[in-house]
């Protein structure tokens, strides 16, 4: 079958998402080709093309998203950035990958999806972390009983970046509340994502937003902001099966960013763990699964991977995943991956999050 053609939007040659992860997921995968790039600057765009293989390269993204050899637009540029350039995919009527979080607003993001709907396109948002091994088959134990009912989840995720007051250049923007990229959206959003595809959705919870760091300097400059994102979230939560769930997820940490999801039951108990010292996050950690039956030890238990094979490093790995799904999807008129629909619902949720925090109440959520 014909490849699907691919306009990368945001494809720095130098660093960022979509070289460290898209590129590559995509040139493993047969069904997909890149097949044009864009940047801001000319040079770069040419750069980009040249080392991703790509035939066109653009500095205008309408152009890119117009290109008759263009059938997937995916976006990996900045948070304020996203609405802008999903509009103008959707007008050309292309299909629509955006890296999470979708939009800088819940109402944006509705509206985005509305869009998205009337064009008749496959509208996908960057959830990947539900393709890894561990939460796919942490995810199908739960449905076939391995833990008996669950009872709890308990959460813990720290990221190292920003350890202490010290962030790096290219990070400062997530510092600023205003930009939509802080703890709360990004690490906050894929680890309760990732909770709520393992044990379903919260039906009322009560956090606290905290910023312990108010003050950073960047690494490379020496320069002074001002942080306004919070650096921990706090949270208590329940499903509408009963399950309770606890969450403590921050920035900032000196030492051992980790990750690491506990569900207990009935019969048993599964945990979701990342390895010390990484970078910290769910979305960005490899991810082992333990498992430990009727008061056992804990025994390691293998992830389930689709694209058995190839062989990827965790970033790369998730998202090609998620790739070779919404390919199945594009091939069969199936719908599996997570579409604008699922950011709608992930940032309603952080809405929540934020309403408990600013009001000290417990809130039904949306």
């Amino acid at each position: 079958m014909d490849s699907i053609r691919v306009g990368i939007i945001g494809a720095s040659p130098d660093r960022g998402w979509a070289a460290r992860a898209h590129v590559p997921a995509l040139r493993a995968l047969e069904d997909f080709r890149i097949t044009a790039v864009g940047t801001s600057r000319t040079e770069s765009a040419q750069r980009a093309a040249r080392l991703f293989g790509a035939t066109h390269a653009f500095t205008d993204p309408r152009r890119l998203a117009e290109d008759p050899e263009v059938d997937l637009v995916v976006i990996t540029v900045k948070v304020p950035a996203h609405a802008e350039l999903i509009r103008l995919a959707l007008a050309a009527g292309k299909h629509v990958y955006c890296e999470w979080p979708l939009a800088l607003t819940t109402a944006e993001a509705e509206s985005l999806t509305e869009l998205a709907e009337d064009a008749g396109v496959r509208h996908v948002v960057g959830l990947q972390t539900r393709y890894a091994p561990a939460i796919a088959r942490a995810r199908r134990l739960l449905a076939e009983g391995f833990v008996g009912n669950v009872v709890s989840a308990t959460v813990y995720s720290a990221r190292h970046l920003g350890a202490g007051t010290q962030i790096p250049d290219w990070a400062a923007y997530t510092l600023d509340q205003t930009n939509g990229a802080g703890i709360v959206e990004v690490v906050g959003g894929h680890t309760l994502d990732a909770v709520a595809h393992l044990i379903g959705d919260f039906t009322d919870l009560s956090a606290r937003l905290a910023i312990r760091h108010p003050h950073a300097v960047i690494e490379e400059t020496g320069v002074a902001i001002d942080v306004t994102t919070p650096n921990h979230l706090l949270l208590d939560a329940v499903t509408a099966e009963g399950v309770v769930v606890s969450a403590h997820i921050h920035d900032s940490k000196v030492t051992n960013g980790r990750t690491r999801i506990e569900i207990s039951g009935t019969a048993g108990d599964l945990a979701i763990v990342s390895g010390a010292n990484g970078p910290g996050g769910i979305s960005l950690s490899e991810l082992r699964l333990l498992g430990s039956r009727g008061g056992g030890e804990w025994q390691p238990l293998p992830g389930e991977d689709p694209l058995t094979d190839m062989t990827f490093g965790t970033e790369v790995g998730n998202v090609a995943r998620l790739y070779a799904a919404l390919a199945q999807d594009i091939r069969t008129g199936t719908t599996t991956v997570p579409t604008f629909d699922d950011g709608v619902h992930l940032h309603r949720l952080l809405d929540d999050v934020r309403s408990s925090a600013d009001t000290a109440t417990r809130v039904a959520t949306s």
